[in-house]
């Protein structure tokens, strides 16, 4: 047996067991890395805030913390705003509840001759086995709910808490990273890093702006329609739309149009129309102008990535997307050398303008030395 041959194998048990160690504690810290990737991009996303706060003289952990209580009241007044209006909407639906059912069971015993009644109905739906069952199981996933809600509120401090510390000691963290490259590595990250930021917080503005204008348009609409709940629906359009890719515009639309259906059907008819519309003067006029500056980025590869963060990373993947792909596309474009393309057809301006491909010159064979 070679003498470096036993060193060899245990060498090998050795790296095998590390791999394994290694991919164990990577999906038993899978929670906890998808929340620091998160707080990392929205530390990214307030950092031109903080940033701007703090060279007006305020100290950078109390800039920081007034952002994230402008951002928490404005979420908190969102989300009671939405409330009021689906509980108004549920309490006005479950009174006139009884009366719809009566006249959908008129309908019914006038067309095929009938005899039912709501009363009946009723009682034998209040002692169905269907419904016995369908409470039993829904008082045993209350603790399964109560469960989620909180795993998602201790997801939630942690997110902030982390996004909190990197954006207050932003500049700190920078420098501790850098201490252990190089000097030509430091300039590379620091400049990755002014990328990023400004990236990441120019999606986030530009999203906020035409969420601003897209409520606007929208409340307009919803004013003139006579609908309940105007400025909860614009608000809810607005923010829904602009904060999932791709598909958030209908989505956000689905909600006003239900409402509207519910008091007039032709109002579904016109908030449909509308929100089409508004779609494409988004995509072709007021989009490439407010995102010129900051995430100028192809709708294809826009798309693409949308579905690839979702594929990777779920819901999280499509909202951190469209900024990572953007950053990734500036950084490149600073050290990808561009040329220009020549003209198709030709090499020169005279075989572009007459439409003719250029003739290869002819090679003349001079005698070589004997």
């Amino acid at each position: 047996m070679p003498r470096w041959l036993p060193r060899a194998v245990m060498t090998a048990l050795a790296l095998f067991a590390c791999f394994q160690l290694a991919s164990w504690a990577f999906h038993q810290l899978i929670g906890l890395l998808m929340n620091i990737l998160i707080a990392f991009f929205l530390a990214l996303a307030i950092e031109p805030a903080v940033s701007r706060m703090a060279a007006r003289g305020v100290r950078r952990g109390l800039a920081t913390f007034l952002v994230f209580l402008g951002v928490f009241v404005a979420g908190v007044g969102f989300v009671v705003l939405l409330g009021s209006m689906l509980a108004g909407q549920i309490i006005d639906m479950i009174e006139s509840f009884p009366a719809y059912l009566d006249d959908v069971i008129g309908s019914i015993n006038r067309t095929f001759g009938t005899e039912l009644s709501r009363l009946a109905i009723q009682e034998s739906l209040l002692h169905s086995d269907w419904l016995q069952k369908y409470v039993q199981n829904s008082a045993a996933g209350v603790l399964d709910v109560s469960a989620t809600v909180l795993g998602g509120l201790f997801k939630l401090l942690t997110i902030t808490l982390f996004a909190f510390y990197f954006a207050a000691d932003g500049p700190r963290l920078r420098r501790a990273l850098c201490s252990v490259l190089p000097p030509a590595r430091q300039a590379e990250v620091l400049r990755a890093w002014e990328i990023a930021v400004a990236k990441t917080g120019g999606y986030l503005y530009s999203r906020a702006l035409m969420a601003l204008i897209s409520g606007i348009a929208h409340y307009v609409l919803f004013q003139l329609l006579g609908l309940s709940y105007a400025p909860a629906l614009a608000i809810w359009v607005g923010l829904v739309s602009q904060f999932i890719p791709t598909i958030g515009t209908y989505l956000a639309g689905a909600l006003p149009m239900l409402i509207a259906f519910t008091e007039n059907p032709w109002y579904a008819l016109y908030v449909f129309g509308f929100v089409v519309v508004y779609q494409q003067f988004e995509n072709y006029m007021l989009q490439p102008k407010l995102t010129s500056r900051t995430v100028d980025i192809h709708p294809a590869v826009a798309f693409g990535s949308v579905i690839a963060g979702t594929a990777l990373l779920g819901a999280v993947g499509a909202l951190i997307a469209i900024p990572a792909v953007a950053t990734l596309q500036a950084f490149l474009g600073a050290y990808v050398r561009r040329y220009e393309v020549a003209h198709e057809g030709g090499t020169g301006p005279d075989a572009a303008a007459s439409g003719r491909s250029p003739q290869r010159p002819r090679r003349r064979w001079l005698p070589g030395p004997r």
